[in-house]
């Protein structure tokens, strides 16, 4: 017996389906289909699937982590389309992390967290050990 596996999605879930579609093609993700209330949203090889379903405590205790090569290209999309004020969501600028991850964050128009970084190594992230 073999315990391959092939991938795992997350169910994301969207107050409002059709904003959270657009936020996220903006945001850098390709719309691959989109029915039934469930979209499947890719960049590269990392996919998640939006839910047309919304629970406020949900939404907002739901974190997703996206690892990128280029953490600061990312965050440069980011600010220089203004997401965070065209769709009234927060959105932090990368810093490096204890845990060797340079970083930033942004929420989604549903309040889902999103952490979006890349790996940085102990170096740089503990200068001084």
């Amino acid at each position: 017996m073999t315990m391959d596996t092939v991938e795992i999605k997350a169910f994301v879930p969207a107050r409002d389906f059709g904003l959270s579609q657009r936020f996220y093609q903006d945001l850098g993700f390709t719309l691959a289909s989109s029915s039934h209330g469930v979209a499947y949203l890719h960049a590269g090889d990392c996919s998640f699937l939006l839910q047309d379903f919304y629970d406020e405590t949900l939404a907002e205790n739901f974190m997703m982590h996206l690892l990128v090569k280029d953490v600061d290209a990312w965050w440069r999309h980011v600010s220089s389309s203004d997401l965070a004020a065209r769709y009234g969501v927060r959105a932090a600028p990368p810093q490096d992390r204890p845990w060797a991850i340079r970083d930033f964050t942004i929420h989604d128009p549903s309040g889902v967290l999103w952490r979006i970084g890349q790996n940085i190594g102990k170096t740089r992230a503990n200068p001084g050990e």
